[in-house]
């Protein structure tokens, strides 16, 4: 069905019957490289794992009382038959709760903080409270011309240098982009609010700095998590468009911010660029 090398991981993944997350991680990315759906190859991972743990144990086959039919799903109101990643029923609106997506959730901030537990460098915090003091100001207003020629220099620098990134960073970066999302309704509103929180705002006074540099390097990261929970909420979610609003809206917002924090950095410099034209009117009157 795929290439050799993935089948290959795939195969040597679910020899012992189990799938963890590190071998989860190292699949969706390979996936990924190849340009393969990530939805649909974990519906054929969840299906392949069913057939190697049925194979193990024939009794689960003959369980009357499943609510999962191969790659779609039961209705535990009704009975009806709809898709594995819908969220409620089609025709009897029953929603599919799943408390072990809460934990899924909670289980994947925790390998977050464990990752960040093992950083030896905090070089992007250096930078972290350099803010405009009134020795700046002073320069500004008597060397308006001077500055904005080097704040203008600096600024072209610091878009063309890469941000500072450690190996926490990458792993951390790796886990973000490659873990996979909850189907339960629950499970994918407490992933993409918290994923959202994550987006910082950066201030006018540091727009800059490493620092700021750094936090919109994350910014970007966690942003295309929550555009990989807003693809699949706009499939768990077809017929449930209450929710689904709830979770463009939260989208919409994350957008937004990400938006905001750029705009900053040409709004400082357009101001910069305003003084110094100003500067330059002033002394030819």
């Amino acid at each position: 069905m795929y290439n050799e090398k993935l089948e290959q991981l795939i195969t040597l993944a679910l020899a012992d019957g189990e799938l963890t997350e590190k071998e989860k991680q190292v699949l969706f990315k390979r996936a990924e490289i190849e340009g393969i759906d990530l939805d649909e190859f974990e519906m054929v991972l969840e299906a392949r794992m069913y057939d190697k743990t049925k194979d193990r144990n024939p009794t689960l086959t003959a369980a009357p009382k499943s609510d999962k039919l191969g790659d779609v799903k039961k209705c535990p109101g009704c009975g009806a038959i709809t898709e594995s990643f819908a969220t409620k029923c089609y025709d009897c609106g029953t929603e599919f709760r799943n408390i072990e997506a809460s934990s899924s959730v909670i289980k994947f901030f925790e390998k977050l903080d464990e990752i960040e537990a093992t950083r030896s460098e905090h070089f992007y915090a250096q930078n972290g409270s350099r803010e405009i003091k009134f020795g700046t100001i002073l320069l500004w207003f008597f060397f308006s011309p001077i500055m904005l020629f080097v704040k203008t220099v600096q600024f072209i620098i610091y878009k063309s240098r890469p941000t500072k990134w450690s190996t926490t960073d990458a792993r951390k970066e790796e886990l973000v982009l490659n873990y996979p999302v909850p189907l339960s309704k629950e499970g994918i509103l407490e992933f993409l609010t918290l994923s959202a929180s994550k987006i910082d705002h950066i201030s006018y006074l540091k727009v800059l700095s490493e620092d700021t540099k750094y936090r919109n390097t994350w910014n970007k990261i966690w942003l295309k998590k929550i555009e990989q929970i807003n693809t699949k909420a706009s499939l768990a979610m077809k017929e449930d468009e209450r929710t689904f609003n709830e979770v463009s809206l939260i989208v919409a917002n994350a957008r937004n911010t990400a938006k905001e924090n750029n705009q900053k950095v040409y709004k400082v410099l357009g101001a910069a660029f305003l003084i110094f034209i100003l500067f330059i009117l002033m002394l030819k009157s």
